[in-house]
């Protein structure tokens, strides 16, 4: 799992192996904090649009951005439990607030997001769209988020 887990350089040299061989390439991303249904069900529906998925796990500093006490986990931890899944191939943390200079650098076929966006509301749809590339929104409707289950384990 863990050699699933790798820089930004060598991302870069994994897609373009993947590129030559002939594969298409997908592009996830979040924080996923505490694994729940729901980045299971985005990440299996992302894992469908390509032959190889990458995901991008923000790092600890903007995880941060999701309130006080957050993240729970750290990026390596989440980084490593994304890579156990089964349909991710590659897994980066990236420290920037969007996914925009990662899509710049693999140029994925496919740019995933969840039921949250719509393909006019994904905010990297520009770079996408620019150099030829597609948004997929996919998973299930969002009735599942980190947020709710901390309330609950709180109670």
């Amino acid at each position: 799992m863990v050699d699933k887990i790798l820089s930004r350089a060598h991302l870069i040299e994994a897609v373009a192996a993947d590129r030559s061989a002939g594969r298409t390439i997908a592009l996830a991303n979040g924080i996923f904090d505490l694994l729940h249904v729901g980045h299971i069900r985005y990440l299996r529906a992302a894992s469908a649009e390509a032959d190889r998925l990458v995901v991008a796990v923000n790092d600890d500093g903007t995880a941060r951005d999701k309130g006080p006490g957050r993240p729970i986990l750290t990026a390596a931890v989440r980084a490593e439990l994304v890579a156990a899944l089964r349909g991710v191939h590659y897994v980066t943390i990236f420290p920037e607030p969007t996914v925009t200079e990662l899509l710049k650098l693999l140029r994925p076929d496919v740019h995933c997001k969840g039921t949250d966006y719509t393909s006019e509301t994904v905010p990297e749809r520009d770079v996408v769209r620019a150099y030829g590339g597609r948004i997929a929104i996919v998973g299930d409707p969002k009735d599942h988020s980190t947020r709710d289950l901390l309330a609950r384990i709180r109670g």
